[in-house]
């Protein structure tokens, strides 16, 4: 099908720009001579691929150190650490966080880092999914699901050393799940566990998202809804502020402002029917 390549390895047809392959490669190579993977997604030669979108849109910024775009639109987000981002990575992880000792561990689509490295901004793109991810030990039937925080011996993740309930009661997240009978890992342990990576690198999480979608954010009436207003009840009120989301149509917009990347953004449009009104422009 022309939205599928005939194989993985094509991978690189699915991007547009020739410097990102050539960047992407470069540090899945460096991530491997040091012994860390670099998770190329099982289906990166989809048309719809959110990790090929996100390579395809941050990319291009990425390689030309140009972040002013993404900066812009953080800072009209009221990120307040958006002006200090001088460098970004894909796929960041860290496996001390959750003693995730073995396996993949959490991996963030990208990192917003200052000039000393240290990682600012951790962003998860979504492009046609239908969920945040669940939990996959419930998923496999190994699990009842029910909320077990007054057991958690219950919870295999956290019987094997995982530290996520750890954390989730050091934030203050089991206060607002006492009354849950369902286990929120169920249904939404990726948005979870990423809110509390945030969180223990003193970072903001944000989620790029496509706005034709109403799985995650979306605007009607002037009330929003999706996953992303509802699961925020379940955070804590003072660590709302660090949570937020982008369109991929509103960056879109911040880098059509700038000529240096009338080379590769028009194609972006087509490639991902951007020429579409938004939700807000439609009748």
């Amino acid at each position: 099908m022309n939205y599928c390549l005939a194989s993985w390895s094509d991978w690189h047809n699915n991007i547009i720009l020739d410097e990102v392959v050539q960047y992407i490669e470069r540090c899945k190579a460096e991530c491997e001579a040091g012994g860390r993977p670099f998770p190329l997604h099982k289906f990166i030669h989809h048309g719809l691929s959110s990790q090929a979108m996100a390579f395809n849109l941050l990319g291009p910024l990425i390689t030309r150190n140009d972040y002013a775009p993404l900066v812009s639109l953080l800072s009209n987000k009221n990120v307040s650490m958006a002006s200090r981002v001088v460098g970004a990575v894909f796929e960041y992880e860290d496996r001390d966080v959750f003693n995730e000792d073995v396996g993949q561990p959490t991996s963030l689509d990208i990192a917003l880092k200052d000039r000393d490295e240290k990682p600012l901004i951790f962003i998860e793109s979504k492009l046609v999914e239908q969920e945040f991810g669940g939990c996959s030990v419930f998923a496999a039937g190994d699990c009842d699901g029910s909320n077990p925080q007054n057991q958690l011996e219950s919870c295999y993740l956290h019987f094997i050393g995982r530290k996520y309930w750890g954390l989730m009661n050091k934030y203050g997240f089991n206060n607002l799940l006492s009354n849950e009978k369902q286990c929120v890992f169920t249904s939404h342990y990726q948005f979870f566990r990423e809110i509390l990576f945030s969180l223990e690198q003193n970072g903001i999480f944000v989620l790029l998202h496509d706005e034709r979608s109403p799985v995650f954010n979306y605007n009607v009436n002037g009330k929003f809804r999706g996953l992303m207003p509802y699961l925020l009840q379940y955070v804590p009120t003072q660590y709302r502020n660090r949570i937020t989301s982008i369109s991929i149509q509103e960056l879109v917009a911040q880098i059509e402002l700038l000529p240096r990347h009338k080379d590769w953004i028009d194609e972006f449009k087509v490639k991902f029917g951007l020429g579409e009104l938004s939700i807000e422009q439609r009748p």
